[in-house]
């Protein structure tokens, strides 16, 4: 059996709570900026991250709940400048230290760094937002910390597809059974399972209610040593909180 050697992490609802009030209140910013009358509900937004990348999530926005909107003739251009205001807007609320980490986030990855163990991020959001999202959590030299981010458009097929993770894997010649997987939602744990990962789900607002079969354990968090984590599916091994002995023995139960 194969040692565990990398935490590959998702961002978006993994990291951090940034959905409902970072990228949705960032994108009715750029539409207002843009003069656009069209507003992202917190529960219109639920429905949008049935797609996952800004700029697809706008064309699905316009395909299925907003088909009267006149394209304009450069709607490739039109698409890119408002997801470019978008996310000029989501580094300005990062700034003002909107978005905190999630509960343990912070101490798994200070813990994994300590014991030598590699981290890397696959995500479908901008390397721009992953920038801004590690510089206001955990300083601008947490960047470094991360041997590889793969983000944004730097593979054609986004999550669900399992693209990002095999492009991740590759840069830092792993095998699938070397990692473990942090995601949030039911497009990431597709992502992650059919990249063949053992993954630990952690759940939000938006993805309480999402398919996590295959998902390895599913919780409410990550927890903190005074405050243990909901199971929400999955077999804990003991642990009220997650560190990496217990990442050890999820990765080590499951690639047995």
């Amino acid at each position: 059996m194969s040692e565990l050697a990398a935490l590959i992490f998702d961002v978006d609802g993994t990291l951090a709570d940034t959905e409902r009030d970072g990228h949705r209140v960032a994108f009715n910013l750029a539409f207002r900026e843009a003069k656009l009358d069209w507003d992202w509900t917190p529960e219109l937004y639920g429905e949008l991250l049935a797609v996952t990348g800004g700029k697809e999530r706008i064309r699905f926005y316009l395909e299925k709940y907003n088909t009267e909107f006149k394209k304009p003739g450069n709607f490739d251009d039109f698409v890119a400048g408002l997801h470019a205001a978008k996310t000029s807007f989501y580094t300005k609320l990062m700034a003002e230290g909107a978005i905190p980490l999630r509960p343990g986030v912070e101490r798994l990855i200070n813990e994994a760094r300590d014991a030598g163990m590699r981290i890397a991020i696959a995500t479908t959001t901008t390397p721009e937002n992953v920038t801004a999202l590690l510089t206001y959590t955990l300083g601008a030299d947490s960047i470094d910390w991360f041997e590889v981010i793969g983000a944004g458009d730097i593979v054609p097929a986004k999550k669900p597809a399992p693209d990002i993770y095999h492009y991740v894997m590759e840069e830092m010649n792993l095998a699938p059974e070397q990692c473990m997987a942090f995601e949030d939602s039911y497009n990431g744990i597709r992502s992650s399972a059919q990249a063949r990962l053992t993954t630990l789900v952690t759940t939000n607002g938006y993805t309480a209610d999402d398919d996590f079969s295959g998902a390895a354990i599913v919780l409410d968090q990550m927890g903190e040593p005074d405050a243990p984590f909901i199971v929400q599916s999955g077999e804990a091994l003991g642990y009220s909180y997650v560190n990496l002995d217990m990442i050890r023995a999820l990765h080590k139960a499951a690639n047995a």
